[in-house]
C-alpha cells in the first residue's frame, strides 16, 4: 500500500524549486475602488426550483478586465463584475496617480428587472471611433453594450456611456425580452471582412433562473459529462448598420452546450481565428474556422483518436467540465497551443486540466489538418506537472519577468462555507443521467456549504532546467484560501511589467502591482486601425539574436470571465537591446491580409497598421 501511493500521489515542488523561481517575480497587492451606496448580499434570489442549490447557482458572475478606457495611453483602467452588488463597475486600477470615483452602468432607460445580474465585461471598440466601448453580458436578459462618448484623455463617467442593445428588442422600463444566461464572451473578426464580430455563450438555456416568484421551468444539465441542453452559443457579425445575430456558424451538436469559457487565436496562420469552446459537463470543442466575408463558419475538428490515449484527454472527445480557456505558444515553436481549466481535486472530482501542445511542424501542416477535420494536439499537463490544481475557472497565460518563457496563471475554487458537501456531489457525479436534470435530485448545496472553497490561485512558472511548471502562488503572495473566477493582465502603469487583476467569487477584487526588481527586456506593441481602434487579431513574430522567435496576437478578449488588455506584450529575455527583425501580420479594414518586416527595439511602440505599418 505505501508504494502504491507514493507511485500514484499527486507531484509536488520542493521547497528548493520554489525558491528558485520565486526570486525572479514581486507583486505588491492593491485594493480595488467600488462605488458605495449599493445593498450587498452573500447569494443570489433564485427560481424555487433552485432554492436548494442557492449557492451553486450563486457560484458564477464574479468577473475583470484592464484596459484603456480613457484613451490615454495606459491600461489603467478596470470593469471589474461585483455579484455582492450584482453591478459591472468602472474603476481605476490602484497604480493610477489621478484617480476617478469609480462607478456601475446603468442600462436604463433600455429595459432592466429585478432578475438579471450581470456575468462579465467586455471592453472594445464596436462601432469604429476610436474609443474604448463596454460590453456586458448578463443571465435574465440580452448583452448591452455601453458606447463611449467620453473625452479621449479625461476620466471617464458613468454619463460618458450609452447603453445599446446588442439584441435590438421591444423597448420600455421593463425587460421583456429573450432570458439570455451568457457566462462567456469572444470578440475576432470570425468573418475575414476586417471588422471584429462577437460570441456569446449562454450557460442555461432561456430560462427564469433568478426570479424566484416562478417555481420550475427550468433545467440542470442533462449529463454531468456530455450534456446537450445549454443555452449554447450566439454569433454577431458586424455590419455598417450594426450588429447581425447569425445562428448557424456552429456545428449541430455543439450548438447546446454549457459555456463557460471561449477564446479565440488564428492557428494555423490563414488570419481567420479559430475559437475554442469550454463547456461545463463535456463536449468542449475546438472549431476550425471556414468563414467568408459576410458568413460565419467553423467545422469542429478533433484529434486522431488513438489506442494510446485516454478519450477523456483526447482533444475533441473530452468528458470533463471545461471551465476556461487560453492561447499562447508554450514550446516556443512558433504555433499556439492551448490550456484549458477543468476540475481537478484530489479526492473530490478528479479530473485534468489540459495543456494541449502542438504537433504539427509548421502552420501549413496544421492547416492541411485541420481540413481534415484533425486536430494534431496532445495533451502533456501529465509531463508539465499542470494536470491537477483543483476547481479550475479563468486561465490566463503571460510573460510576468519578461524572461521569454509563458507563465500560467488560473483561477480555483467553487463555494466557501462550513458545511462539506464533496460526498453528496460525488454521489451525485455517479447518479443516472435520466435524473440529473431535474433540480429535485440534486444535493442541497445551499448558503453556508463548502466546495473547494479553500482552494488558492495557481501562478505556474517554468523551470528551464526540466521543462516543467511549478506553484508559486503561496510564495508570491497571491495564493489567498478565497475562491477566484476572473483573471485580467495588462501593463497599468506602463513599466514594461505584466500586472495582475483577479476577481473573486463573493470576495474582494484585488490588483497585484508587478514590482520584479530584475525583469527581463520586453516589447510593448499598441496596435490600431488608421480610425484608432485596435487591430484584434494582429500577430507579430520577434526573432531573438539566439535565432529563437516569440509570437503573440491582439487578443480581442476571451476566457472565462477575465479579458486582458488588447496591447501585446512579449517577453524578450535578460541583455536584449538591440533592434530585433519582427514580422507583423494583420488584416485591414477591408479584410485583406497585409504583413511587413520591422526593426523594433525593446520598449513601447505604437503603431498604426492601414496598408502598411505607420509607427506614431
Amino acid at each position: 500500500m505505501v508504494s502504491t501511493f507514493y507511485a500514484v500521489r499527486l507531484p509536488e515542488s520542493s521547497a528548493a524549486d520554489i525558491d528558485k523561481l520565486a526570486k525572479n517575480f514581486a507583486f505588491e497587492p492593491m485594493s480595488i475602488a467600488m462605488p458605495a451606496g449599493f445593498e450587498k448580499q452573500e447569494v443570489r434570489k433564485v427560481n424555487k426550483a433552485y432554492q436548494h442549490i442557492e449557492a451553486w447557482i450563486s457560484s458564477v458572475g464574479a468577473g475583470i478586465a484592464v484596459n484603456d478606457i480613457d484613451g490615454d495611453g495606459l491600461d489603467n483602467d478596470l470593469c471589474v463584475n461585483d455579484v455582492r452588488i450584482d453591478q459591472a463597475v468602472v474603476t481605476p486600477a490602484p497604480t493610477r496617480k489621478d484617480k476617478y470615483a469609480p462607478f456601475a452602468l446603468n442600462p436604463a432607460p433600455l429595459g432592466t428587472s429585478k432578475t438579471m445580474a450581470p456575468m462579465g465585461c467586455m471592453p472594445g471598440d464596436y462601432n469604429e471611433d476610436g474609443r474604448m466601448d463596454l460590453l456586458v453580458y448578463y443571465w435574465g436578459r440580452t448583452p448591452v453594450i455601453f458606447v463611449n462618448k467620453g473625452e479621449k484623455g479625461k476620466p471617464p463617467t458613468a454619463a460618458s456611456f450609452t447603453p445599446t442593445e446588442l439584441l435590438p428588442g421591444k423597448r420600455g422600463a421593463k425587460y421583456t425580452g429573450p432570458l439570455w444566461n451568457s457566462n462567456t464572451a469572444a470578440v475576432a473578426d470570425f468573418d475575414g471582412d476586417g471588422h471584429d464580430d462577437i460570441y456569446i455563450g449562454n450557460y442555461f438555456p432561456d430560462s427564469p433562473v433568478l426570479d424566484p416568484s416562478k417555481d420550475g421551468d427550468v433545467t440542470m444539465n442533462a449529463s454531468l459529462s456530455h450534456a446537450q441542453n445549454g443555452g449554447g452559443g450566439h454569433f454577431f457579425r458586424w455590419t455598417k448598420n450594426g450588429y447581425e445575430k447569425t445562428d448557424d456558424a456552429i456545428p449541430q451538436g455543439l450548438n447546446k452546450g454549457w459555456s463557460l469559457g471561449a477564446s479565440a487565436a488564428d492557428l494555423d496562420g490563414d488570419r481567420l481565428p479559430e475559437l475554442f469552446l469550454a463547456h461545463d459537463f463535456g463536449t468542449s470543442a475546438l472549431l476550425y474556422n471556414t468563414s467568408t466575408p459576410g458568413k460565419i463558419r467553423f467545422s469542429q475538428v478533433k484529434a486522431v483518436h488513438s489506442g494510446t490515449v485516454p478519450k477523456s484527454k483526447e482533444l475533441g472527445r473530452s468528458s470533463f467540465k471545461g471551465m476556461g480557456v487560453d492561447f499562447g505558444d508554450l514550446n516556443h515553436d512558433g504555433i499556439y497551443d492551448m490550456f484549458v481549466s477543468n476540475i481537478t481535486t484530489s479526492f473530490g472530482i478528479q479530473e485534468s486540466n489540459f495543456a494541449y501542445i502542438s504537433q504539427a511542424d509548421s502552420k501549413e501542416e496544421l492547416a492541411g489538418r485541420f481540413k481534415k477535420g484533425e486536430a494534431p494536439y496532445k495533451d502533456e499537463s501529465s509531463d508539465l506537472r499542470l494536470a491537477w490544481s483543483g476547481w479550475g475557472w479563468d486561465v490566463k497565460m503571460g510573460d510576468f519577468d519578461n524572461n521569454g518563457d509563458l507563465e500560467i496563471t488560473q483561477a480555483l475554487g467553487f463555494v466557501k462555507g462550513k458545511n462539506n458537501r464533496w460526498p453528496q456531489l460525488q454521489e451525485l457525479a455517479t447518479a443516472n443521467d435520466a435524473l440529473v436534470p431535474n433540480p429535485l435530485w440534486w444535493p442541497n448545496v445551499k448558503h453556508g456549504d463548502d466546495l473547494a472553497g479553500s482552494q488558492r490561485m495557481r501562478f505556474f512558472a517554468k523551470d528551464a532546467d526540466t521543462g516543467e511548471y511549478v506553484n508559486l502562488s503561496v510564495a508570491l503572495g497571491l495564493g489567498e484560501p478565497v475562491p477566484t473566477r476572473g483573471l485580467a493582465t495588462g501593463d497599468a502603469d506602463g513599466d514594461g511589467r505584466l500586472d495582475l487583476a483577479v476577481a473573486r467569487q463573493w470576495g474582494e477584487p484585488i490588483f497585484y502591482h508587478n514590482v520584479s526588481e530584475n525583469p527581463g527586456s520586453y516589447l510593448g506593441l499598441k496596435l490600431t486601425h488608421p480610425d484608432g481602434s485596435p487591430v484584434v487579431g494582429a500577430e507579430v513574430c520577434v526573432e531573438l539574436p539566439d535565432g529563437s522567435k516569440r509570437v503573440a496576437r491582439l487578443d480581442g478578449g476571451g476566457g472565462h470571465s477575465g479579458k486582458r488588455s488588447t496591447d501585446v506584450h512579449i517577453g524578450l529575455g535578460k541583455g536584449v537591446s538591440g533592434p530585433l527583425d519582427a514580422m507583423v501580420t494583420w488584416r485591414d479594414r477591408t479584410g485583406e491580409v497585409h504583413e511587413q518586416k520591422l526593426k523594433l527595439t525593446p520598449g513601447w511602440h505604437s503603431l498604426e497598421l492601414g496598408t502598411q505599418v505607420k509607427e506614431k
